[in-house]
């Protein structure tokens, strides 16, 4: 049940207008704190949602978060340094072993047969909706207990509710376990205001994707990158480009439509996004990008790592992380590269802040002020190719073709470029401009909010020559 899908919003809105009856009447009753009722239609909700995917999520899912309910449990009430280091290690153990299980057994297995020179072995155990979402959201609860970073939850159905929180499942933001129980456990009302922020962000999500990602997804980017052959230089180089727009359209559309489903049943999500191409430098980047990520990366794999007091260790520690945090997304080797450039990338921010201090704070001018940007972008979207590739050997086709400096533009169209102008407008809109527009959306009658939403849904479908992709996220 894909996040663009007319299933999915019928799905919202039956959750909705169960949700908050239910949680009026649960609250007057004080039953589990007063959010009883409201809480099991989430967790109903939750395994719904994973049952449209396989019925295995129904057996492997409560059963992993039943573990780490219980775990939890004995962080909270266990003073024994030690058991806690045993419990912790226990849950981090089973989420990784749930991962490589389900994941990246193909990836081990193929691996082994290509150094051994052998045959790899059938591997029948991969499921169809990617865990790594799940995995790093249900760590961040042990975790936190266990660093004393956060309270836990006595109540089984909130915390099941929590972890498996449908509007993340599919592809984050990575939300803390925590967060979400506390949330949970709060009475709520419905503000007219973040309805209407609701339903912008929906709006918002939905033109993201539809008009922009799977437009350049479907019309250039998909038939550059599976026969680069066929196109010119000129042609690949902005097939390229619009991969960018295309991953960054597709990617914020998920987020900005999951934190609308959020909102709209008073739970608020973490931003993952905040025009990640006016980065300055890598680490600009990575704090505008994905954001929810690379705060896990950060706080629960980099800060974990040995070294800190050694000089080359951090750097060690910077390329390690973003390796991993590749190979989080997907078991290729593609992914690995990927990871090592933006370590690569991030390790030389760091030399540079290290070694020239006084840089970091400099008053720059607006000509390198801007020429960062454009190096940065083109730094990102070199990377990208390695993102984007089916394996190695079809990303240096890709920047083989780019090397050929053959020209010509026969395969973009005039709608191409218009798209790719309405990407790039959208990206670099000042902040004040969005904020004012939502604002004024939020203000006016709930009923003009939906007519809106509504015009909007069928004006995209009007101008869709085919029926909505599958987020590029959710493969991971």
């Amino acid at each position: 049940m894909l996040l663009s899908s007319s299933t999915y919003f019928i799905f919202l809105v039956a959750i909705f207008f169960l949700y908050w009856p239910l949680s009026e009447l649960s609250s007057r009753m004080e039953l589990l704190k007063g959010r009883g009722l409201a809480i099991a239609l989430i967790l109903f909700a939750n395994l719904y949602f994973y049952a449209k995917w396989d019925l295995m999520y129904l057996a492997l899912i409560p059963a992993a978060a039943t573990c780490d309910f219980l775990l939890g449990l004995g962080l909270q009430f266990s003073e024994s340094q030690r058991m806690r280091k045993v419990l912790v290690s226990a849950s981090i153990v089973m989420n990784l072993g749930l991962l490589a299980t389900f994941k990246y057994m193909p990836f081990f297995l193929g691996t082994w047969a290509h150094v051994t020179g052998t045959k790899a072995p059938e591997w029948h155990w991969s499921l169809p909706l990617s865990l790594s979402f799940y995995v790093f959201q249900s760590l961040t609860y042990t975790i936190d207990l266990y660093r004393r970073d956060a309270k836990g939850t006595d109540s089984y159905l909130t915390h099941l509710a929590a972890v498996t929180f449908f509007p993340t499942i599919l592809a984050g933001p990575i939300t803390r376990v925590s967060s979400l129980v506390d949330q949970l456990g709060k009475r709520k009302f419905l503000e007219t205001a973040e309805s209407g922020r609701a339903l912008f962000l929906i709006g918002m999500g939905l033109t993201k994707k539809l008009l922009i990602a799977d437009y350049l997804g479907a019309n250039l980017v998909n038939r550059i990158f599976d026969f680069p052959n066929l196109y010119t230089g000129s042609e690949t180089l902005i097939a390229v480009y619009a991969y960018a727009l295309e991953i960054y359209c597709d990617f914020s559309g998920y987020t900005d439509i999951a934190l609308g489903s959020a909102l709209l049943l008073g739970i608020k999500l973490p931003p993952n996004f905040n025009r990640p191409y006016a980065a300055e430098n890598i680490a600009d980047f990575w704090r505008r990008w994905h954001i929810s990520l690379s705060n896990w990366l950060r706080d629960y794999l980099y800060f974990s790592l040995p070294g800190k007091r050694s000089k080359i260790a951090p750097y060690i520690n910077l390329m390690l992380t973003m390796m991993i945090g590749g190979l989080w997304h997907g078991a290729s080797w593609t992914f690995v590269v990927w990871g090592a450039l933006h370590g690569v990338g991030l390790a030389a921010v760091r030399y540079v802040q290290t070694t020239w201090p006084a840089e970091k704070n400099a008053v720059v001018p607006l000509w390198w002020r801007y020429g960062r940007i454009v190096l940065t972008f083109h730094f990102v979207a070199f990377a990208w190719i390695f993102f984007r590739a089916s394996n190695l050997e079809n990303a240096l086709q890709i920047l083989s073709r780019i090397a050929s400096l053959t020209i010509s533009f026969a395969n973009v169209s005039g709608p191409l470029l218009l798209i790719l102008a309405i990407a790039i407008l959208a990206h670099y809109v000042p902040k004040r401009w969005y904020d004012a527009s939502l604002s004024f959306y939020s203000r006016a009658p709930f009923y003009a909010q939906a007519i809106a939403l509504v015009l909007l849904v069928i004006g995209l479908q009007n101008v869709l020559q085919t029926g909505a992709a599958p987020f590029i996220y959710t493969r991971f």
